[in-house]
């Protein structure tokens, strides 16, 4: 079925922004072309694609599946649209980065300030998931690679991947429970007290529930909260102790806003790594950003 390129485009704002004219907007068009363009569309596809009603647009059920695609293709164009129009030489360039928080603040960040100073030129588009968010862009071509948190291990084909960086983390508390701080606590007496983590779908909450079910122990926190930037302060407020990488506790430890629960068992290392996948050739711009990350990563 060879359908008008110019109708699936249209479909892919209308979804995007579930609102004829917006849609219409975004492509220059108007709100009548726009309605007769999705008539069409449905009509060659001989099925509902959305549905109008007070309240606005909404996806039918095989709109939504469309548009899982379509979204993947035209950020497949985008990326060569821009690549192309800048040259996408190693001095000009878009790199599109999907990095988890502690591989942004462990070790992106400094690596980004040396590589913006040196390529000025090359813009950085950054995408702050949860390292299991980005593996799933990077598989769908949305990203040029990931930077993110995890378990040592291999990765399953078709993604490569190079450790840049070990941490470990710690488990802290606020001052309502600084009597913890001079002794240390079994993994088991840490569910006596209120317990603070990243929410279920991150790779730390799997993570933390492996490591508890090694030592026959669930992993049932009382709070979930979706970044770690929002764990540290609510630790530091008293409402729970919180496994945190030992870099971004460092500050508040040493300004004695938070105190360090040491545990009798070992927490496992985790490694900061790049992720690429091997089906798809980065542009200059984006293999002189890992040459980068892999020079500056320490070495161990």
């Amino acid at each position: 079925m060879a359908v008008n390129y110019e109708y699936y485009r249209c479909f892919y704002y209308v979804a995007k922004y579930k609102n004829l004219t917006r849609a219409a907007a975004a492509m220059g068009s108007s709100q009548p072309n726009v309605t007769r363009v999705m008539h069409n569309l449905e009509y060659e596809l001989g099925c509902r694609l959305i549905t109008r009603s007070n309240r606005g647009i909404a996806l039918t059920e095989e709109g939504e599946r469309l548009y899982q695609h379509a979204a993947v293709a035209f950020a497949h164009l985008q990326q060569a649209e821009e690549q192309l129009t800048r040259g996408g030489g190693p001095q000009e360039g878009c790199v599109y980065i999907g990095a988890s928080e502690a591989a942004l603040h462990g070790l992106l960040l400094d690596v980004l300030r040396h590589f913006h100073q040196e390529y000025p030129a090359i813009r950085l588009k950054i995408r702050n998931d949860t390292a299991l968010r980005a593996l799933q862009a990077l598989r769908s071509g949305q990203i040029d690679f990931a930077v993110v948190a995890m378990p040592a291990g291999p990765l399953q084909r078709p993604f490569k991947r190079t450790d840049l960086k070990p941490f470990r983390d710690i488990l802290v508390g606020g001052k309502l429970f600084a009597e913890l701080a001079g002794g240390s606590l079994c993994l088991a007496d840490v569910s006596r007290y209120p317990l603070i983590s990243l929410a279920r779908d991150t790779a730390t909450f799997a993570f933390y529930s492996n490591f508890y079910m090694k030592h026959g122990l669930e992993f049932d926190p009382d709070m979930e909260v979706a970044t770690t930037d929002l764990l540290l302060p609510m630790v530091e407020n008293d409402l729970g102790l919180g496994f945190v990488p030992e870099e971004f506790a460092a500050e508040a430890l040493r300004t004695g806003r938070v105190i360090q629960v040491r545990l009798r068992e070992t927490i496992p290392e985790r490694r900061i790594c790049l992720v690429q996948d091997t089906r798809n050739s980065p542009s200059a711009a984006a293999r002189i950003l890992q040459q980068m990350l892999c020079a500056y990563a320490p070495r161990f």
